[in-house]
């Protein structure tokens, strides 16, 4: 894959990803906010961009979404990494959504 490819695989990325924002915020603007680990001022801009602002958001060459844990605790949590699949995999994967929501508070305070 070239770089032009790899800036076009972005650009159509950034442009799904707002539109699964600003349907998200529009359906369930609580339940985006979490989802999306983003603040009320966020939200208010990303609701009210036309499509033209959205494609124009989009057409940059930084991606727009990212990971929202970087703490290798989390990825052991979400993945069972290093053990086999047990029924105990409910508990850490609940485990991981609370670290995850917490970390969803911190950054929105």
């Amino acid at each position: 894959m070239n770089q032009d490819q790899i800036m076009q695989e972005i650009r159509e990325v950034n442009l799904s990803y707002m539109m699964l924002a600003q349907h998200l915020i529009r359906t369930d603007r609580a339940q985006a906010l979490f989802r999306l680990g983003i603040s009320e001022e966020v939200a208010q801009i990303i609701d009210t961009l036309t499509p033209a602002q959205m494609l124009k958001v989009a057409a940059g060459n930084t991606l727009m979404s990212r990971f929202r844990f970087d703490d290798d605790m989390v990825w052991n949590l979400i993945t069972s990494h290093g053990r086999p699949a047990a029924a105990e995999d409910n508990a850490h994967s609940l485990h991981a959504s609370i670290i995850m929501a917490s970390n969803v508070n911190e950054a929105t305070a």
